[in-house]
């Protein structure tokens, strides 16, 4: 094995990776360098590894494929991110990439049957006929689990490095490489002590537009906006502003959920990384997806000046934000920044006009987002029929429409209005009780 991973040229594997770690155990075991003891244990500890990896990403069938597969599917290199971007080339690098991806054919048909006979060990016959533990969907991140058993399955049939090399070509056309390829929404993570990390977020909430029940109209203008923007045209950045709990954050995520397959990510962010933004916008600038640098509840107090990092990427920045990015933020508030009375001393008039330059400064920042969604408060009405449509989604709970009602109006003014979130939040209470 060591001898195989000794031949990868573009693919340049981590030396502490399980892969790295399993070579030098064969290097110990064919020079016999190690005791048979020792050789076990530490075959057992990469095994271990192996298990915590397949069940983080829900890999099942053949764990060694599906971990040689991730690995080629996560690796940023010249290759990979080249035929991202533009597609299968011909060029020079193919002969690397070739020899690569025999390398890699290689290693997925690898015998470890000797070693298993010398050291009386199974585990590698075990890892090829693994069984994932069921309801596994509750743990792993599908779309990385779906995609590599996939590839793994088309290179499992490649007949040679050749036919590996236009599987994998046809995977980094189709889905991308790396973090960005295998998963929908990010978060940034750590500090500027510990150092900033964008990371994935695993389990995006699996939310439709069909499941916010009303707001048509703001659905729509989200929809076309965003389809837009996938699309290579003009597009807008978006303020949803107005009540809580009517569905201004579920809108965004299910956005991101429908237009995933057509190469569009999220990367959430607060308020205090805002000075991270440029950093952000820097890094994704080049990739072959759109990006939405996604805000959630947004907005400033009297003395935080945050927002000025804002202003700047969105608009007024000397470097020119690029076309693959744009920002939705949701908000209470519809001008983000409070407003007080001493903002309105600060004023000139000349002749009929009154101008104050804080109130115009604040309300500046809400002007660059081209485009404002109102979420309001639905009306008792519509709060009745949003309870209602959501019932109906449960099938039949044994109450009538009047006793369900009666028992929504109960609901709302204990716990918080009326609202969207609050119908949501009744029903999956009384469907709790129904159903025992």
């Amino acid at each position: 094995m060591y001898r195989e991973i000794s031949k990868l040229i573009i693919y340049n594997t981590d030396s502490h990776s399980i892969l790295s770690e399993l070579g030098h155990i064969f290097e110990r075991f064919d020079k016999k360098l190690s005791s048979p003891e020792q050789l076990r244990s530490d075959i057992y500890a990469q095994v271990r590894r192996l298990l915590e990896v397949a069940t983080k990403y829900g890999f099942d069938n053949d764990l060694w494929h599906n971990y040689l597969t991730y690995l080629i599917i996560t690796d940023e290199n010249p290759l990979s991110l080249t035929y991202e971007k533009a597609g299968k080339q011909d060029g020079t690098v193919n002969t690397f990439a070739i020899n690569d991806f025999t390398v890699f054919k290689g290693l997925f048909d690898f015998d470890f049957s000797e070693i298993e006979r010398e050291l009386g060990i199974n585990c590698f016959s075990v890892l090829s006929h693994y069984r994932a533990i069921s309801k596994r969907e509750q743990i792993y991140n599908k779309n990385v689990s779906m995609k590599v058993r996939s590839l793994s399955a088309r290179i499992e049939q490649a007949k040679d490095g050749e036919a590996v090399f236009d599987a994998v070509a046809d995977f980094y056309r189709d889905y991308g490489v790396g973090m960005y390829g295998l998963n929908k929404a990010f978060r940034l993570e750590g500090d500027e002590e510990s150092g900033v990390t964008m990371r994935p977020i695993s389990n995006m909430e699996p939310v439709s537009l069909d499941d916010l029940v009303g707001y048509e109209l703001q659905k729509k203008m989200l929809v076309e906006n965003t389809e837009a923007f996938v699309r290579g045209r003009g597009a807008n950045n978006v303020l949803l502003y107005g009540d809580s709990g009517t569905g201004k954050s579920t809108s965004i995520k299910a956005i991101v959920n429908k237009y995933y397959d057509s190469g569009l990510r999220m990367i959430e962010i607060y308020k205090h990384q805002f000075r991270y933004l440029s950093r952000i916008i820097s890094e994704i600038k080049n990739r072959n997806y759109r990006f939405i640098i996604y805000m959630d509840d947004l907005s400033f107090e009297e003395q935080e000046i945050e927002y000025k990092y804002l202003k700047a990427i969105i608009e007024g920045g000397v470097e020119t934000k690029p076309d693959n990015v744009l920002i939705y933020a949701t908000s209470n508030r519809r001008h983000l920044i409070k407003e007080t009375w001493k903002d309105r001393t600060d004023s000139e008039i000349n002749g009929d006009i009154h101008r104050s330059e804080t109130i115009e400064e604040k309300l500046s920042l809400v002007n660059r987002f081209g485009l404002s969604i109102g979420y309001m408060k639905p009306s008792r009405d519509e709060f009745d029929g949003i309870v209602m449509e959501l019932i109906a989604r449960h099938g039949d709970i044994g109450m009538t429409k009047e006793e369900i009602l009666l028992e929504a109006h109960r609901w709302e003014m204990r716990n918080g209005g009326i609202s969207g979130r609050t119908a949501q939040q009744f029903v999956n209470h009384l469907c709790g009780q129904k159903m025992k």
